[in-house]
């Protein structure tokens, strides 16, 4: 007669592991890569300054000293936009013994967290699906900023019917600024790359980071440049991927981005752009309502473009 086994057993303790296992991707390589600063009002505002063309510049022995070109300063601006994730929970949710967790509130607050900085790296690179121009809002529509594919104006290498935005468009009015607007699509080759690179270099740039998305990195990495592709054999390693590019006008980073639209390239001096912050992250109890908790997770920022002709876009990419 075989021994008691476990099909009629009674009282068998359920085997759920403590660990929860997410794939869900939160890296945010562009707000990890620009710098912070402060924001004092809904409306951010800042200066940009140029320099006359440089010229042949003589000067008459003796002469007297005669008015030269003066260049006076851009002011640009970008409205703050709030983000927020809110959690709820019962009272009978939270007292329960759960798997994983603790407590549920604290894990759907820090579940939150990290969708809220996704939406960040969604907005402030695309802020929508074409970079809208800036939104003052009222009491009924949501205040928007301009992300990147709105801020880079001078540098840009489009398809056919492909148009660059202009954020300083009606610069008087505090709603200044016009979308992208999208070109025949085309296959990424270096000839674009480049030609946007020494258009930012010429303007004065020095792009550090070239920022794509999945598709397009791909692409890049079948750039053959001057180099020769070369593997190890002893290893049996292929090495397919191009995470640096010296250019003519500097050395670059190639990092790709989850959360940018796949028809873009970005070529970025990342010390040019920055997060202003009017409310940095923070956690707010809000009403209790019934047997429920609630909590929300809550920022209010947005994009300062410190001179946006130092990095180039190349557009509408297959």
């Amino acid at each position: 007669m075989p021994g008691i086994d476990t099909y009629s057993t009674k009282g068998l303790r359920e085997d759920l592991s403590d660990v929860i296992y997410r794939i869900a991707p939160t890296e945010t390589p562009f707000m990890s890569a620009i710098g912070k600063t402060e924001a004092s009002n809904t409306l951010h505002e800042w200066q940009e300054q140029d320099l006359a063309a440089a010229a042949q510049n003589a000067a008459v022995e003796g002469a007297d000293a005669t008015n030269t070109t003066t260049t006076y300063t851009v002011r640009a601006r970008n409205w703050t936009q709030i983000s927020q994730k809110t959690a709820q929970v019962t009272g009978t949710n939270e007292a329960t013994k759960k798997a994983g967790r603790k407590s549920e509130m604290a894990y759907q607050m820090s579940l939150k967290s990290l969708e809220l900085k996704r939406d960040m790296e969604f907005v402030l690179m695309t802020n929508g699906s074409t970079g809208n121009a800036s939104a003052q809002g009222n009491a009924a529509t949501a205040r928007q900023l301009i992300g990147v594919e709105g801020w880079i104006k001078d540098n840009n290498s489009l398809g056919a019917s492909g148009v660059a935005p202009d954020p300083y468009a009606t610069a008087a009015a505090p709603n200044g600024g016009t979308s992208v607007t999208d070109g025949t699509t085309r296959t990424l080759t270096e000839s674009l790359l480049k030609t946007v690179l020494m258009s930012c270099w010429t303007q004065g740039g020095n792009p550090d980071t070239i920022m794509v998305g999945g598709q397009q990195k791909q692409n890049f990495s079948t750039f053959s440049g001057n180099a020769t592709r070369m593997d190890k054999s002893e290893d049996k390693t292929l090495y397919a991927s191009i995470d640096v590019y010296v250019s003519d006008f500097g050395t670059l980073k190639v990092v790709p981005n989850r959360f940018m639209r796949a028809r873009s390239l970005f070529c970025l001096q990342t010390d040019k752009w920055a997060i202003a912050y009017l409310r940095p992250f923070a956690t707010v109890d809000l009403a209790k309502i019934g047997d429920s908790v609630r909590k929300q997770v809550v920022v209010e920022y947005t994009l300062e473009s410190r001179n946006q002709r130092a990095s180039g876009a190349v557009r509408d990419l297959a």
